[in-house]
């Protein structure tokens, strides 16, 4: 066991790598008077440095081995020689286990933490040896979570309630903290929700029970049915946590919830309706960390990777992003964003709400009640000397008209609209009352986008395309071309799909596409001005998903039209 003292503090060490400037120090400093936790995990709050940068500086400061735990999976082995207290307390995570030479590899937030090591030693008899290596402390977090499992914690905290014994086993879930089984319960729902990678949680009360559902790769899932009498305490904790009137449940409301869960900070968006049968709620999650993705992630082809990167090239106009509700279109320009975000750039942005905070960027929420729209934000936004300007979405003639308005006077503009291709987006906003030849040579482009789930790679069933499936694909009919489809096993809770990825479009526009808009031209016209210039379609990439393996032909159907591929 390696007990030799880190050689420079943390701080010393990032100031030569010029990971952070001293000013940046002296506020993670100024913090740290405030928090009982250790200088890395302060830094990476604040958003100054990243897991990664504080693991490998910890790692080549003390000497100490470190490992990337993104992806890691545990074997059951490991995890029955760590008790589950002593890993969420000491936030430690059992690597791997060797019987035969009894070595346990442990990973640590703390590699000095000599009191987890006699613990765990003292628990196995003191016949172990331990080789402590160095890992991220919300990736540790995040998996002891995952490993450890909520199914018990929530069925015991259930129990609890139904008997009133104390269910200790819950209580460890909740930092050995005794608090009300309500506030548990809800907790720990909030917390599996996140721990599946949900994107919402539904609260539906019924005549005589109460469905929670989670939005998982955009589909609903069933996970629990629990008696109507929870829900009345259930609903007025949600409130309470989501700083709601808890005394009016006649009328809709809408909140926001921040919670420090499975090791990293999360957003709730929280909105409650009235119905026949009590309050339903319906919670958005916002996790940052999924949030922000970076632009070469986003799935695209290189053609349309390189397309994006020429139309950000312009320094003045418009670029829509367009796509159903749910089509990952605020995932698409925070990573643009986010690409684009650096100190001599100022962004301003104007959303409804803010989803994610990012660090540098200015962005404000619309609020109607003090007569802040998107038409007033983005005036006011124009006198605070913006390069970009990202509005959340074009809804009416004023947000498009002051949008337009800021792209014509020198700056970069980015927002959404709600349509189903790239080039319906021109109609629609001649129908917003937009001028065509205002759009002419404003708007650099558009992407449209949706949303497919990924096949789960360990169940995935392969076949040979049959007749119909090639001319869906546009494969010649002699080809013997395998595809798949969704099987289903214990790694994506046998839905044959897990995570999910963009298919896109992208539409460049051009001196001769702003001919044709200036003279309303069809959109037949234009399409086929476009494809003539190689403008593939997003049923094209879709398709292209398909036939790489990434995805099933049946979940592609379900988000893109594909009639028109299909001759006849």
């Amino acid at each position: 066991m390696n007990s030799t003292a880190p050689k420079k503090k943390l701080g010393e060490v990032l100031l030569e790598r010029g990971a952070v400037t001293e000013d940046q120090l002296r506020i993670a400093l100024h913090e740290l008077k405030t928090t009982n936790k250790p200088l890395g995990a302060v830094l990476i709050d604040l958003g100054f440095v990243t897991d990664a940068l504080v693991r490998d500086a910890l790692s080549e400061n003390t000497g100490q081995r470190s490992v990337d735990l993104t992806g890691a999976v545990l074997d059951a082995e490991s995890i029955k020689i760590v008790p589950q207290d002593i890993a969420r307390r000491y936030t430690v995570l059992p690597l791997s286990y060797v019987k035969s030479t009894r070595e346990l590899t442990l990973a640590m937030a703390d590699t000095f933490n000599i009191v987890a090591l006699d613990q765990i030693m003292a628990a196995n008899g003191g016949d172990l040896k331990i080789i402590p290596v160095l890992g991220s402390e919300a990736d540790i977090v995040r998996i002891v979570e995952q490993f450890y499992g909520f199914e018990l914690s929530i069925d015991g905290i259930l129990q609890e309630i139904e008997t009133g014994e104390v269910d200790f086993d819950s209580l460890q879930m909740t930092n050995d903290a005794y608090s009300h089984p309500m506030v548990r319960l809800i907790n720990a729902l909030l917390a599996d929700a996140v721990q599946r990678e949900a994107s919402d949680i539904h609260f539906e009360p019924e005549e005589a029970f109460l469905r929670i559902r989670y939005r998982i790769d955009g589909v609903l899932r069933q996970v629990r049915s629990l008696h109507k009498s929870y829900w009345p305490a259930m609903a007025v904790r949600l409130k309470v946590i989501s700083n709601m009137n808890i005394a009016e449940s006649r009328a809709p409301q809408d909140g926001r919830i921040s919670m420090s869960l499975v090791g990293r900070q999360i957003d709730f968006r929280s909105a409650s309706q009235p119905t026949t049968w009590g309050e339903n709620f319906v919670l958005r999650i916002l996790d940052r960390k999924k949030g922000i993705v970076e632009m070469e992630k986003l799935g695209l082809t290189e053609d349309n990777l390189s397309l994006l990167r020429l139309m950000l090239a312009r320094p003045e106009g418009i670029i829509l992003v367009t796509g159903p509700t749910g089509s990952g279109k605020t995932t698409t320009l925070y990573s643009i964003l986010s690409h684009i975000n650096t100190e001599g750039v100022n962004i301003m942005t104007m959303e409804d709400p803010v989803e994610y905070p990012m660090a540098m960027i200015r962005q404000s929420s619309v609020n109607e009640s003090v007569k802040m729209g998107f038409g007033e934000g983005i005036r006011s936004m124009m006198r605070q000397d913006p390069d970009v300007i990202l509005v959340g979405e074009i809804r009416d003639h004023i947000t498009a008209e002051m949008a337009l308005r800021a792209a014509m006077t020198g700056h970069q503009v980015f927002s959404t609209l709600h349509t189903n291709s790239a080039i319906g987006s021109i109609p629609r906003l001649l129908d917003i009352g937009i001028l065509p030849d205002v759009i002419a040579g404003n708007l650099i482009g558009v992407v449209a986008q949706r949303l497919v789930r990924k096949l789960c790679k360990h169940c995935k069933v392969g076949a040979e395309a049959n007749d119909f499936e090639k001319v869906l694909l546009g494969l010649k009919p002699d080809s013997n071309t395998v595809i798949y489809s969704a099987g289903g096993c214990d790694k994506c809770d046998h839905q044959g799909y897990k995570g999910r990825t963009s298919v896109i479009e992208i539409l460049k526009i051009n001196s001769d596409m702003d001919e044709l808009i200036a003279r309303r031209a069809s959109m037949r016209e234009m399409l086929l001005l476009a494809k003539n210039q190689g403008f593939r379609q997003i049923a094209d990439d879709a398709c292209r998903r398909v036939l790489d393996g990434t995805t099933s032909l049946e979940e592609i159907s379900r988000v893109v039209d594909l009639t028109n591929r299909v001759s006849g």
